[in-house]
């Protein structure tokens, strides 16, 4: 181990954790920051700690956009780095760490994870580029495992920083990783003395990577709800450093804790003796309005139930900050006396453009730079030929050729090799959703042209290394699969007459599931089914109408194989119809290797431009609004009801669909 660093250990076989223990250190924040020697003239000691944080990087080493091939600015460590370099020189003391989701995201991590792509002797770009920058310590994000355990373990030796996670072990009890650890680091103090400052530090990961990486997890490790494992292991850890850190790959979601929570930053604040907090997983930005309102939040401060914490986008397009005033008293215990929080980036919108506010740093770029090349040569490969464009500026309207392709892809697929089972009689349907459909911002759309193909263009349509899996379900079970998609729009109310946003921005595009060989309608008067995390919210709704399959109404008793991905067939979003006693096929091929070997295979293709959903009539004509980039503009003339509304927020152009 190296110097300045100290494993502590926990056991997740402890006895587990009481509701009212959570509830109980919800209590305990009141007591944080008190001044162990309160009632004392003053302190012995005044330190500032500067702690920077990046998270969800996922392979942008570049500010390169390989899908589109060309520069982008909003993206990339190598301006992070930069950044990092700035916010050193202006700190006395500082500590650097990462929150996971490194090695898989773009291109390039695809690149690496093929066989024989990742040498021993030459390392992982990323660790290699990361290394440069003196990380002090790092957690795994959930995509770590996509690419499996023997990878992920190849990737990690060329990472010359330690890696934290307490919810995550081997089936025997032992550790995956260590659960916690001390860095000991000699800080300076506002009068010029120094201090060995022992820094603990502990790691999670949401859970769910059991559910969404089963087929590569299960019976290799296990995990723990993230509460749980901080209830167990901080108390240890709190007695052997001065301050905690967590970093914690999770989200901030709001509503009492349940256990086994995905997005469980603000309950983890509760644990008692943690005094910072970094979160991400849910590539937001923290300080700021997305989680404006919620009780035990101050989204302006930055402060989950009271302790500083910060979110830093994603792909590199922020660096956390959080600046510590502490103090020590003559009990030689030290307190966070004060703090301020922050998300710097590296980017400011102008109109529809991307102003870069740091420069690259040459020593990350050309860290990367041989694998980099190979990636981009990876990406020029023909595959084949499309007679029509392809896109997903129309995605959320009705109108998606990519999922048409990806549909059609998955069923060439999968119909031969479920002949061969018990289910091969079965109706087979196919669910795909659109992960690039401007969710992420006004470039992360697909936008293909007629013409050749490359597999530059397979990969936008198909940004995950997901496996193709299918389902067996009920019609019963596939309305609420489609009800629970439907999660990601508005209600509508037919008395306004102003244009009505379309979409629940806080929903990602890719929990949007359109499901081919059926056809069906989306009532927009009637509220969501489903909450944002899967729970009925409203038992009386049904948005979906009008389901049919070969033009007669889906009995509910009908059966029928859908066939997805392992991530949705595993249970990953909470759908109606999913989960592991529902798969009937788990086939060891990429959904997007199965795209490229359906257009080689076929050479030419047409994806299919009939809608396989629409919007339900309303009561009175409404106008909806929805995002589109100016590109958008060039593909009206193939959607007549769509006009251009104007320029929208954050670089986006707005648009409008007239529903009768």
């Amino acid at each position: 181990m190296a110097p300045g660093l100290r494993q502590t250990g926990c056991s997740m076989s402890d006895k587990a954790v009481s509701r009212r223990a959570v509830v109980a250190g919800i209590g305990g924040l009141a007591t944080w920051g008190a001044r162990p020697g309160e009632g004392q003239a003053a302190p012995v000691a005044t330190l500032p700690l500067r702690l920077l944080e990046t998270s969800d990087l996922h392979m942008f080493v570049y500010d390169y956009d390989y899908y589109a091939a060309r520069q982008d600015n909003t993206v990339g460590l190598s301006k992070v780095s930069t950044l990092i370099k700035t916010a050193r020189d202006e700190a006395r003391n500082s500590l650097l760490f990462d929150n996971g989701d490194i090695i898989q995201g773009n291109p390039l991590g695809d690149y690496m994870a093929l066989a024989g792509h990742l040498k021993p002797a030459d390392g992982h770009p990323m660790f290699r580029a990361m290394n440069l920058l003196g990380y002090d310590a790092a957690t795994f994000g959930n995509h770590e495992f996509n690419f499996g355990l023997d990878f992920l373990h190849a990737a990690l030796h060329s990472a010359r920083f330690p890696f934290v996670c307490a919810n995550i072990e081997m089936p025997d009890g032992r550790p995956f990783a260590a659960p916690t650890m001390v860095l000991v680091r000699h800080f300076t103090d506002t009068a010029g003395h120094s201090h060995a400052l022992r820094i603990g530090v502990i790691g999670f990961v949401t859970p769910q990577i059991m559910i969404w990486d089963k087929g590569r997890l299960e019976g290799h490790i296990r995990t723990v709800d993230i509460v749980e494992a901080a209830r167990r292991c901080v108390p240890e850890l709190r007695r052997n450093a001065d301050i905690v850190v967590a970093l914690s790959h999770s989200g901030i979601g709001a509503g009492p804790w349940q256990g086994g929570e995905e997005n469980a930053s603000l309950h983890l604040a509760a644990v008692p003796g943690i005094d910072v907090i970094f979160t991400g997983h849910a590539h937001r930005v923290f300080p700021g309005p997305d989680y404006a309102g919620i009780p035990g939040i101050d989204a302006v401060r930055g402060t989950l139930g009271g302790k500083p914490a910060v979110m830093p986008g994603f792909w590199g397009s922020h660096l956390g900050v959080i600046d510590l005033t502490l103090e020590k008293y003559s009990n030689n215990e030290w307190s966070v006396a004060d703090f301020e929080v922050e998300a710097r980036p590296i980017y400011r919108r102008d109109g529809h453009r991307a102003i870069p506010l740091a420069a690259d740093d040459p020593r990350v770029l050309a860290a990367a730079s041989v694998e980099h090349q190979a990636t981009l040569r990876w990406m020029e490969q023909p595959v084949g030929e499309t007679t029509r464009p392809i896109n997903t500026f129309f995605s959320l309207i009705g109108s998606d050729p990519s999922l048409s392709l990806v549909n059609a892809a998955q069923l060439w697929y999968a119909r031969p090799l479920l002949q061969e089972t018990r289910h091969g009689h079965l109706p087979v349907l196919s669910a795909a959703s659109p992960f690039k459909a401007g969710g992420m911002g006004p470039d992360e759309f697909v936008d293909i042209p007629a013409g050749p193909l490359d597999m530059k263009d397979i990969a936008s349509l198909y940004m995950f290394a997901n496996t193709v899996c299918a389902v067996h379900c009920s019609g019963a079970e596939l309305r609420e699969w489609l009800e629970r998609s439907a999660t990601i729009f508005n209600r509508v109310d037919p008395s306004v007459n102003r244009p009505q946003g379309l979409v629940a921005h806080r929903i990602p595009t890719y929990m949007f599931d359109v499901i081919s060989g059926v056809t069906y309608a989306i009532d927009l008067s009637q509220p969501e089914r489903y909450g944002p995390d899967g729970k009925l919210v409203h038992p009386d709704a049904h948005r979906v109408v009008d389901l049919q399959y070969r033009d007669r109404p889906v009995d509910p008793a009908q059966e029928f194989v859908v066939v997805t991905n392992n991530y949705r067939a595993d249970g990953g979003g909470g759908f109606p119809g999913t989960g592991a006693d529902r798969i009937v096929l788990a086939a060891p091929d990429l959904n997007r290797d199965v795209i490229v070997r359906y257009v080689l295979a076929h050479h030419t293709i047409t994806p299919a431009a009939d809608a396989v959903w629409r919007f339900a009539p309303l009561s009175r004509p409404v106008m909806l609004a929805f995002n589109g980039n100016a590109a958008t503009a060039s593909h009206l003339g193939e959607h007549p009801g769509v006009t251009r509304l104007g320029d929208g927020v954050d670089g986006y152009t707005s648009y409008g669909l007239a529903l009768g």
